[in-house]
């Protein structure tokens, strides 16, 4: 899932405008596709060619029989070897399989990093009412570029599951289901190039009444609301007790996002004047862009999204081991990466688009390359490129089903930065109490009032 911190989840964002949209729903007929075909998510059913995909049959539809509610999440594939593994040595063999932002690692950690592919599991599922909503967004829903750009006629999930330009695929990862109203605990540390850190912990919820498929009081309370956030530092000792409520409103042109901390020097909660974009996550040590939490969230206004195509490339993918309760973050936490032998990677068919800043905006990244899992509309992996066309930063979320919902969400994302040759890695729960997934939220939670509250 997103990033777990204080001012670091800024989850999703979609945007409801009036103006005429630029590209069009389409019609019964090619929507007709995503009952034969495609998924109810717009994946292609069918596997691949060579045998190396397979089809997709429903995803994980129950838990295993050793999972308890509340628990961490048991490898549902305990069986499953290593059928090979990509290091610096034979990257050439799988090239075409790797973003340029894999291939710069291995080359980068050649001694130490490695890729273990594992048999491709098309875990992804979800409720069958997200099916339907899906279905119908198809068939409605439409993206607009006037302001800060946006999307109208969609409602609870991605709102094109077929997409027709670079800009939707955005939408579908920006306005993917990741459920409705979620509690967690969650750390993040950033690495330094001697293998040291220390770990920050925080507690958060989240609601999200777009998410919803009924007329709750959250979602009658904020209408106009995509996603609200409230975060508590609960360590270090030096940062406890600091707190936010961040709220992510579906019109951005006209009402911006908000956020407010408890700042506990001033003792006081504060409006945040900016929070988006380019601007440095706190307590990442510049290692994170806001804009770059979940690998990309917020308004896509300031890149120009080409739909590059559809390719195979092995995704971090069904990462039970990192998520496992029995693993300890110096398990995980390495010096120049994270421990590959808890790694899994898979080949998967991913979308993949190509943004480029436009001349009259601002920002560090000149070009960005997006990978987005074609069975879930998240992006898996990110290659973010520096002013001057070279490769920079290179993300990936490391995903797994969590099955008592279902949903697919990442449960540690990673973030390298190649020049300072260091990383974060958020999201870390090992040791820590379970995502509790439920299905309404009382607005009175997400006010900057009920901040004070929730940090003592």
């Amino acid at each position: 899932m997103c990033q777990k911190l204080l001012l670091c989840s800024f989850l999703l964002l979609g945007i409801t405008l009036t103006p005429v949209a630029a590209f069009a729903k389409v019609s019964p007929e090619e929507a007709a596709r995503l009952d034969a075909g495609l998924t109810p998510v717009g994946a292609e059913r069918a596997g691949n060619a060579a045998g190396t995909i397979p089809p997709w049959t429903g995803g994980i539809t129950q838990p295993p029989p050793n999972y308890a509610p509340g628990d961490h999440h048991p490898d549902p594939y305990p069986d499953d070897a290593i059928l090979f593994t990509i290091t610096a040595a034979n990257v050439a063999e799988y090239a075409a399989y790797l973003s340029e932002g894999q291939k710069t690692l291995l080359a980068a950690y050649p001694d130490t990093w490695r890729m273990p592919v594992y048999p491709t599991r098309r875990s992804a599922s979800y409720p069958p009412w997200v099916y339907a909503a899906s279905k119908a967004n198809a068939l409605t829903a439409e993206v607009v570029v006037e302001g800060k750009g946006g999307v109208v006629n969609a409602t609870i999930t991605s709102p094109f599951p077929i997409p027709q330009s670079g800009i939707e695929v955005i939408w579908n990862h920006n306005l993917r289901w990741r459920g409705i109203h979620v509690a967690r605990s969650n750390g993040t540390a950033a690495v330094t190039r001697q293998g040291n850190y220390g770990v920050i912990l925080a507690e958060q919820e989240v609601g999200v009444p777009y998410g919803s498929p009924r007329i709750t009081p959250f979602k009658e309370a904020y209408p106009n609301v995509m996603l609200a956030l409230k975060s508590k530092i609960v360590q270090p000792e030096l940062l406890a007790g600091e707190g936010s409520v961040i709220v992510e409103p579906l019109n951005q042109t006209n009402d911006p996002r908000k956020a407010w901390i408890y700042s506990k020097g001033l003792r006081r909660i504060v409006r945040l004047p900016y929070a988006a974009y380019d601007f440095p996550v706190p307590n990442t040590e510049n290692l994170q862009t806001i804009d770059e939490v979940g690998l990309f969230n917020g308004s896509p206004d300031r890149f120009e999204w080409v739909l590059v195509g559809k390719q195979e490339l092995y995704i971090p993918y069904n990462a039970y081991r990192l998520h496992s309760d029995r693993v300890t973050y110096s398990d995980i936490l390495r010096q120049g990466h994270i421990n590959p032998d808890l790694a899994r990677y898979e080949l998967h068919r991913v979308w993949v688009v190509e943004g480029t800043l436009k001349p009259e905006q601002r920002h560090i990244y000149s070009r960005r390359v997006f990978y987005v899992d074609e069975d879930s509309w998240q992006i898996v992996v990110a290659d973010n490129y520096d002013k001057d066309g070279q490769l920079w930063r290179v993300a990936e979320a490391h995903m797994i089903n969590y099955y008592d919902v279902p949903v697919l969400l990442s449960t540690i994302e990673t973030y390298h930065d190649l020049k300072e040759r260091r990383y974060l890695t958020t999201g870390l729960d090992n040791g820590r109490n379970m995502y509790r997934f439920s299905e309404g939220a009382d607005p009175r939670d997400f006010s900057p009032n009920a901040l004070l509250y929730y940090i003592r």
